[in-house]
C-alpha cells in the first residue's frame, strides 16, 4: 500500500507514518520542518520517504505529490493528519487565527486532496481525514471555537469530496483523546496554547463531559486507520470513531 502522510513529523501523524509502515505500507511522510520529517523517515525505515510541504500553499502541496509519486510509482492512500488548534475565548479570536485554522484544517485539507486526485482514481485509492470529536461527537469545547468550527467544515468537505469522487474512498476518522507515541511522537496539539487559559479551561471540559478521563493508545488507532485504509476497492467507510474505552463500572 503506497501510502502519503500528511502532518507525519511529530504527533499522532508520526505515529501513524511509522506505524503504517511497520505493518508494510511503503510510506511517504510530509510535513514543514524537515529534520523532524528526516527522523521520522529513519524511523519508519530505510524505503520511506521525506518530503518538506506546507498544506497552505497550493503549488507546495502538487510540488510534494509530484514528488511521493516519483518515489512510491504511484499513490493507494493518503492520511491527513495535519491540523492547528487556537486556544481563546470566542469573542478575541481575531481574523488571522481564524484564517490560520481554516487554512490548514479545510483548505489544506481540500487543496492536498485535489492535487492526490488523479492518483487515487488511478489506483481506486482511498483518503483518511483525522477530525475531532468537538466537531461532531461533543458540544463545542469552549476555548476551541476556532478549531471545532474548522473539524465541522472539514467533516462536510469529505462528505462534497465523497458525492462527487464516489470511486475513490473518504474517510472521516474522528479521534478521541489521544496523547500519541513517544519522544516526538507525543502530541503537540496544545504547546502554543496559552497555558494559564488552559488550566482554567480543562476542569470546565471534565465538567462537563467533553474531556474523557482515559486516553487511546496510538497503536490501536493505527490499527483502525490501516484497516480503513486497506478495505478495498469495493468498500465505502465514511466515519469511524476512535475513542478511549471508559473505565469499568462498577455496580
Amino acid at each position: 500500500m503506497r501510502t502519503v502522510v500528511v502532518g507525519a513529523s511529530t504527533g499522532l501523524g508520526r505515529c501513524i507514518g511509522i506505524g503504517l509502515a511497520r505493518r508494510g505500507a511503503q510510506v511517504a511522510l510530509l510535513a514543514r520542518r524537515r529534520e523532524l520529517l528526516a527522523d521520522a523517515a529513519k524511523e519508519a525505515g530505510s524505503d520511506a520517504l521525506a518530503i518538506t510541504c506546507d498544506v497552505t500553499d497550493e503549488a507546495a502541496c502538487q510540488a510534494a505529490v509530484d514528488r511521493a509519486v516519483g518515489g512510491l510509482g504511484g499513490i493507494d492512500a493518503v492520511v491527513y493528519a495535519a491540523g492547528i488548534g487556537v486556544l481563546s475565548p470566542i469573542e478575541k479570536l481575531d481574523a488571522a487565527a481564524w484564517n490560520r485554522c481554516f487554512a490548514t484544517n479545510v483548505t489544506g485539507a481540500a487543496t492536498f486532496t485535489a492535487a492526490a486526485l488523479p492518483h487515487l482514481r488511478r489506483s481506486r485509492g482511498a483518503v483518511a481525514y483525522l477530525t475531532s470529536t468537538s466537531a461532531s461527537v461533543t458540544q463545542p469545547w469552549p476555548g476551541l471555537a476556532a478549531y471545532a468550527a474548522s473539524k465541522a467544515a472539514l467533516d462536510k468537505m469529505v462528505e462534497a469530496w465523497r458525492a462527487e469522487h464516489a470511486d475513490i474512498g473518504f474517510t472521516r476518522v474522528i479521534v478521541g483523546e489521544c496523547p500519541g507515541g513517544e519522544g516526538h511522537g507525543v502530541t503537540h496539539f496544545m504547546d502554543d496554547f496559552d497555558q494559564e487559559l488552559a488550566a482554567k479551561l480543562i476542569p470546565v471540559w471534565m465538567a462537563r463531559g467533553l474531556m474523557a478521563s482515559t486516553l487511546l493508545d496510538v497503536e490501536d488507532l493505527v490499527g483502525v486507520i490501516d484497516g480503513v485504509l486497506r478495505a478495498g476497492a469495493s468498500a465505502s467507510v465514511p466515519s469511524v470513531a476512535v475513542l478511549p474505552r471508559q473505565p469499568r463500572l462498577e455496580i
